[in-house]
């Protein structure tokens, strides 16, 4: 096995985790209403299901939406940092020892489980499950966090996997 090929592909995942962080932060500050509508809209619970029972669970406060907001966009933003910075530390340990690359990858793992706390906590366990974001036609995004779940999930494991010392 080709172990500098393997280190590289965990590099390059590691920073396409990193772009499209970023490329989320940025755009949550660059089109800061449309998407400050969305946290609205799944907070408010104005789009489920009519007679909703669970309405209960809606919150119905501009300050909130606003923290709510503000909090993902930090997240977002600092769940790319933390991959940019794994990215830099496995490149500075590229020809290293596996032990040493292997701990090299600790900012990447932590970049992934803020990415899973974002987009499976955040998005499906409470947006989805919590606030009905499923019932919505307009202001669903529980189909598009799962699926950024399911590539957090092979790259995490990716990231995982032991480096050997290399031959």
């Amino acid at each position: 096995m080709n172990t500098i090929a393997l280190r590289l592909l965990k590099i390059v995942v590691l920073l396409l985790a990193g772009l499209f962080g970023l490329f989320v932060f940025a755009g949550n500050l660059m089109d800061y209403n449309s998407n400050y509508e969305f946290v609205h809209h799944v907070l408010s619970m104005d789009t489920t299901f009519e007679g909703n029972a669970l309405m209960w669970r809606a919150i119905e406060s501009s300050t909130l939406y606003t923290i709510a907001y503000w909090g993902l966009i930090i997240a977002e933003g600092t769940f790319s940092l933390l991959a940019f910075i794994g990215v830099y530390h496995m490149l500075k340990n590229i020809r290293a020892t596996g032990s040493q690359f292997n701990r090299a990858k600790s900012f990447g793992f932590y970049a992934f489980m803020l990415g899973f706390a974002i987009w499976y906590l955040g998005f499906i366990v409470i947006g989805s499950e919590w606030f009905a974001m499923w019932q919505s036609q307009i202001w669903n995004g529980k189909e598009t966090a799962m699926d950024i779940t399911i590539v957090w999930i092979g790259f995490a494991i990716l990231l995982a996997l032991k480096d050997e010392d290399l031959t």
